[in-house]
C-alpha cells in the first residue's frame, strides 16, 4: 500500500486564525506554519492562484518547515485559464487594457511565456529542499471533454516536467456516461494524475465522487456539501464540517485507493474557521485505525 498524507488547503484563513485552533504561543506566520506542520505532514497552498508567489516566500516556506514536509502549490489563475485580475499579473508584463479580468489570450505571446517561467521558478527553493509535492490545476466550469482540452493537459505536463501538475476537472462533461471511461483512460495513457472530489453534486461544476488512481500519485480533495455552493461568499461555499460518520464511510475507500498507487494526498478544502483541520485530524486518526 503506498503512502497517505493528509493537510489541509489553507493554514493561514482569516476565520482559521479567529477560531482558535492555534495555540496562543502561534503569534506569527512563522510559527504558525510550524505548528501546522507538526499536525500534518502536507499543506496545499491556494493563495497562488490568485497571485503568483515570489521565490522568497517559497524559500521560508521551506525553511520554516521540517525535512518530508510536502507542499502542494495551486496554479496561477491565468495557467488555467480563469479570468486573471490585471494587478495579479508581474506588472511589466501587463497588457494596456481597460479590462479588469485578462485571460491567457488576451497577453502577447512572449508575455504569457514569461509568466509560466516566473511561475515554476519562483517554486526552486521547494524543489531543492524536496518540499513540492505537486502543482494542482484546477480548471474552470467551461473547461469540457474537448481535444484540444486534452491536449491542454499534456501541454501542460511538458510545461512542468520534471514537476508533477495533477488535473482538476469542474465539469461534468468528462464523466458523463461513457466518458468517464474515457477520461479516466486517457490520464492513464499518459501517467497524468487525476484529483479525485467530493463536492456537492447537481450543479454545472460537479464531478461525481470517482476515486481513481491514474499514475504514482492519486489526489483527493474534499470540498464539503454545503447547500451554498453557488454563493459568492468563499466561506458560505466552503463552510462544511463533515460529521464522524462521513468520514469514517471515507477512510476505507482512501485505503483502497492507496493500494493501487505509490502516494495518496488528502486535502480537506472545506477551510472555514476549523473545519477543514478538526476534519483533517479526525481522518487522520481514522486511517490509522484502518492501517
Amino acid at each position: 500500500m503506498g503512502e497517505i498524507k493528509v493537510g489541509t488547503a489553507s493554514w493561514t484563513d482569516r476565520t482559521l486564525l479567529d477560531s482558535g485552533w492555534y495555540p496562543q504561543t502561534a503569534d506569527n506566520p512563522e510559527k504558525r506554519l510550524a505548528y501546522y506542520a507538526r499536525q500534518f505532514p502536507l499543506v496545499e497552498v491556494d493563495a497562488t492562484y490568485y497571485s503568483p508567489p515570489a521565490e522568497r516566500t517559497a524559500r521560508l516556506w521551506a525553511e520554516r518547515t521540517p525535512a518530508g514536509f510536502t507542499f502542494n502549490v495551486k496554479a496561477f489563475s491565468l495557467l488555467t485559464g480563469h479570468p486573471t485580475r490585471v494587478s495579479a499579473i508581474y506588472k511589466e508584463l501587463r497588457p494596456e487594457t481597460s479590462k479588469r479580468n485578462l485571460y491567457p489570450d488576451d497577453l502577447p505571446p512572449q508575455a504569457y511565456e514569461e509568466v509560466w517561467t516566473r511561475f515554476l521558478s519562483a517554486l526552486d527553493p521547494l524543489v531543492e529542499a524536496g518540499k513540492l509535492g505537486a502543482l494542482l490545476f484546477q480548471f474552470p466550469p467551461w473547461f469540457t471533454i474537448r481535444r484540444d482540452n486534452k491536449q491542454y493537459l499534456l501541454e501542460v505536463t511538458r510545461r512542468c516536467a520534471p514537476l508533477r501538475p495533477v488535473f482538476e476537472f469542474r465539469h461534468a462533461s468528462w464523466f458523463d456516461g461513457d466518458n468517464a471511461t474515457e477520461t479516466l483512460d486517457f490520464l492513464r495513457a499518459h501517467r497524468l494524475a487525476y484529483v479525485s472530489v467530493d463536492m456537492p453534486q447537481g450543479h454545472r461544476s460537479s464531478i461525481p465522487p470517482v476515486l481513481a488512481a491514474t499514475s504514482d500519485l492519486a489526489v483527493v480533495r474534499f470540498h464539503g456539501h454545503s447547500d451554498k455552493w453557488t454563493s459568492k461568499d468563499i466561506h458560505e461555499k466552503f463552510g462544511y464540517h463533515y460529521s464522524e460518520r462521513e468520514l469514517t464511510d471515507w477512510a476505507p475507500k482512501l485505503r483502497e485507493l492507496a493500494g493501487e498507487t505509490e502516494q495518496t494526498h488528502v486535502l480537506m478544502n472545506n477551510c472555514y474557521r476549523d473545519y477543514a483541520q478538526t476534519n483533517a485530524q479526525q481522518l487522520q486518526a481514522l486511517l490509522g485505525e484502518t492501517g
